[in-house]
């Protein structure tokens, strides 16, 4: 790891303005479980690192039934697991919070710093001079392609590896970001960034952006909610495959509902037409078999990870199953 001057900013202005000031050559730092591994792999190589922690104003959990959940961005994953401000409508949260990395992982890393992780790709992290890293090749292709993803890649084929960022996808929230002195809140959808659109970065942020809060609308109440992680060793793991639902609905019947994905693009994932088939979607066997058809229908896996296709599918049926 190279040396680095690592500030401690009192103020939310002052953390944004040290890392705008000194633009690439400063990186945030949350709980840093993800940073440090960036830093020792010699992935990234900062100037400073500018601690997020020693902020006010980002470690609440709030939620009220006009405004809906809110959860600052410096939350660790242990208390969004653990918090009784969640509503039982929001156990997707709590599910998805459970189920990330050892439980000493949980009580430092933090719901900002889950969101912005960066890929996990076995090339990325190894001493490949991959394109995501400013090479040329994306070794992923005609390589070791098992946990990479089925939709959404090109010219990189990452998965992102964040499970809060499923969940709260399947829950339609919005992030709030800080900079400059004013915030903006845009929807989680918009938030991340598919390799076609720019192959070496995950999402929007430029210098000097914080993510501050994550903002989740209010639920009906007769709506539920589930999070599924399939992983290979069943602790301290990423998922090969993940889903998040929230349904509003009965035993018999779904009125409406939001599915996302996990382990399989580049970007946490869903899809609309998948979506709009939910709506009014009954709950019997032969129906939930012909939903799940409707899932990936643009995959194209790669050469040893199109099991992901119909353990996808199959876990679009088990979570409105489980749900119903």
């Amino acid at each position: 790891m190279r040396n680095f001057k690592y500030l401690q900013p009192k103020t939310l202005d002052e953390a944004s303005t040290l890392l705008a000031e000194s633009g690439t050559g400063a990186l945030p730092m949350g709980g840093g479980t993800d940073l440090l591994g960036i830093l020792k792999e010699d992935i990234a190589a900062p100037e400073k690192v500018v601690n997020l922690k020693s902020v006010p104003g980002m470690r609440e959990i709030q939620y009220s039934k006009s405004d809906g959940l809110t959860i600052g961005g410096q939350v660790t994953i242990t208390e969004i697991a653990e918090s009784d401000a969640i509503p039982e409508q929001y156990k997707i949260l709590t599910e998805a919070a459970n189920v990330i990395a050892s439980p000493q992982l949980r009580n430092v890393g933090t719901l900002g710093g889950n969101l912005c992780q960066r890929p996990r790709c076995w090339y990325f992290r190894g001493d490949f001079d991959c394109l995501r890293k400013g090479g040329d090749v994306c070794y992923a292709v005609g390589g070791e392609d098992k946990y990479h993803c089925v939709i959404g890649g090109g010219p990189c084929f990452i998965v992102h590896p964040s499970d809060m960022a499923v969940a709260l996808l399947a829950l339609d929230a919005r992030v709030e970001i800080f900079s400059a002195g004013s915030s903006k809140t845009i929807p989680l959808s918009e938030f991340f960034v598919l390799p076609n659109e720019d192959y070496t970065v995950e999402n929007i942020l430029e210098q000097g952006e914080i993510v501050t809060k994550v903002h989740v609308p209010t639920l009906p109440n007769n709506a539920k909610s589930h999070y599924i992680k399939i992983m290979e060793r069943q602790v301290w793991d990423f998922a090969v495959v993940s889903i998040g639902a929230v349904v509003r609905g009965n035993s018999r019947k779904i009125d409406s509902g939001r599915i996302a994905f996990g382990g399989v693009a580049p970007v946490p994932w869903t899809e609309a037409e998948l979506n709009n088939a939910i709506a009014g979607l009954s709950t019997d066997e032969v129906s939930l078999e012909k939903l799940k058809s409707v899932a990936l229908k643009d995959a194209a896996p790669m050469d040893k990870n199109a099991y992901k296709v119909p353990l996808a599918r199959n876990l679009v049926k088990r979570v409105l199953r489980e749900l119903s």
